[in-house]
């Protein structure tokens, strides 16, 4: 029981990291990660929404209708987006006027609405709750790397605090748009030689499984790969 509950914390920390692995979130990740300061801000409103969204569409799963439950979770995820907003509003308008227009776009964060989809709607309250926090705390850790390659070695700061020893030799490009690019490619492509098997090369497969709307794609190419994969599996 409690291996369990493990493996479902540690797989969104590394081995099914939501931003370097699956590859969601993607806007934030590379619009917040100049400063680690808005970088983990994003982190833990993102991880907040997360786990109380998984609880309550867990919760709900058997009385949601199967053909409106995205728009449920829409309107369950904008709840808590909107809950998180006032609070930092209130308490942290710096953190609040900082983050702007990202903090309501974790209504159509992928990573959230993915974990819905995947997970929180077949399994129990407990369980979505471990998922969230641990596809909360792969997505922090995420935005923090990212974030302090960017800071220290892009503006010579931490936390807005400048470095001394790092003023001649900052590289500007990174704290630009192209930097966070750059960093984001790099950071993907050591997560993919990290987790690939001992033995050899992990073969990467790519599917609709992990896609909100895979119940309602009707595109050829989908429906080819996941014959592909079936046919590889048996």
């Amino acid at each position: 029981m409690k291996n369990n509950k493990l493996s479902i914390l540690l797989r969104g920390i590394i081995a099914e990291n939501p931003v370097l692995i699956l590859i969601l979130g993607t806007c934030p990740t590379l619009a917040v990660t100049g400063n680690i300061t808005s970088a983990l801000s994003m982190g833990l409103a993102a991880t907040v929404v997360l786990i109380c969204s998984n609880v309550v569409i867990s919760a709900l799963r058997k009385v949601i209708p199967d053909t409106v439950r995205v728009p449920c979770y829409i309107v369950i995820i904008a709840a808590f987006v909107t809950a998180v907003q006032m609070l930092l509003q209130a308490f942290l308008p710096s953190i609040y006027e900082m983050l702007g227009v990202y903090l309501a776009l974790i209504v159509v964060n992928c990573v959230i609405l993915g974990r819905a989809e995947m997970f929180a709607r077949k399994n129990t309250v407990l369980d979505s709750a471990f998922d969230g926090l641990g596809m909360g705390l792969g997505f922090i850790l995420a935005l923090f790397l990212m974030a302090f390659i960017r800071e220290v070695f892009g503006a010579g700061t931490f936390m807005g605090f400048e470095l001394g020893f790092m003023k001649m030799f900052k590289i500007p490009v990174l704290a630009a748009a192209p930097g966070g690019f750059l960093v984001y490619g790099i950071l993907i492509a050591i997560m993919n030689k990290l987790t690939e098997k001992k033995g050899g090369v992990k073969k990467k497969s790519f599917s609709c499984e992990g896609c909100p709307s895979a119940s309602v794609c009707t595109s050829k190419s989908c429906m080819n790969n996941e014959k592909k994969e079936e046919v590889e599996n048996a």
